[in-house]
């Protein structure tokens, strides 16, 4: 697959003027897509390298610049290329309301697991074991850049830079590390996974170099997961109601560390 870095001495400010569908064209195969405006606004707060950028109302998107994220204002100014509005929704799946689409360059293989295998980490890594549903996968990375978790590992099928899942977590990959991991390439460090018959998670202090596990949506913890754990813990529950969603489980679980003094602030 290209790298599109490949082609960044060819991109410049004149070449996205003139012909921004050319170069669209060329990258959107081997880049991440950031579909609307917050996507965008927090890939360039995360310092990604954004290739292209569109949008079919440039004085709007400016404007919500001023009122929401002026201090990447100036930045979003250089990079958007205004468009016909049906040119704007050629280029995406899903036209997203903000009316803005950009290409950025996915983060190396090789520096997500060094992020996810330091020897000290300072915040959990949270494992998605094998999850379905693309819109929760991209919650869960929003929540985990939020807490300041060290990254988001996905095993099974799914990719976690599917465009649907980045749309979900808003650009946010760019704050945490994102992989797709089998479970015996999983970080070191101890495994909590979460399953109803586990122990109150009330009741246990999840230290900061933690996994967490989840199991997905409809089959739980795989065997091959469940047999890696360490500790089994479960979330506080009423009787007869089932389970949680995903996202809202991982939301229980990183504050649940960042109460005993986790969430590390990151700059």
């Amino acid at each position: 697959m290209m790298d599109p870095a490949d082609d960044r001495d060819r991109m410049d400010d004149g070449d996205r003027a003139k012909d921004p569908l050319s170069t669209w064209h060329r990258l959107a195969d081997a880049s991440v897509l950031l579909d609307g405006f917050h996507a965008l606004k927090h890939a360039v707060r995360f310092r990604a390298e954004v290739l292209a950028a569109v949008t079919g109302d440039w004085q709007a998107v400016l404007a919500l610049a001023d009122e929401l994220a002026p201090d990447v204002r100036d930045t979003l100014d250089g990079l958007l290329v205004e468009v016909p509005e049906a040119t704007y929704r050629s280029l995406v799946p899903r036209p997203h309301p903000t009316a803005v689409a950009a290409l950025a360059v996915r983060p190396s293989r090789e520096a997500g697991l060094r992020a996810l295998t330091a020897t000290r980490r300072t915040a959990p890594v949270v494992v998605l074991d094998q999850p379905r549903n693309l819109g929760n996968v991209g919650a869960v990375i929003r929540l985990a850049a939020g807490f300041g978790a060290t990254g988001v590992v996905t095993t099974g099928t799914l990719d976690p830079w599917h465009p649907t899942v980045v749309r979900g977590g808003a650009g946010l990959h760019f704050a945490t590390a994102v992989e797709r991991l089998t479970v015996a390439e999983l970080p070191s460090g101890p495994v909590f996974a979460l399953d109803p018959e586990g122990e109150d998670i009330r009741g246990t202090k999840l230290p900061d170099d933690a996994v967490l596990a989840f199991g997905s949506e409809r089959s739980g913890l795989s065997p091959e997961l469940r047999a890696r754990a360490d500790h089994l813990v479960s979330l506080p529950m009423r009787p007869q109601v089932s389970s949680y969603n995903l996202a809202t489980s991982v939301a229980m679980t990183l504050f649940h560390w960042s109460a005993a003094g986790g969430a590390p602030v990151r700059t």
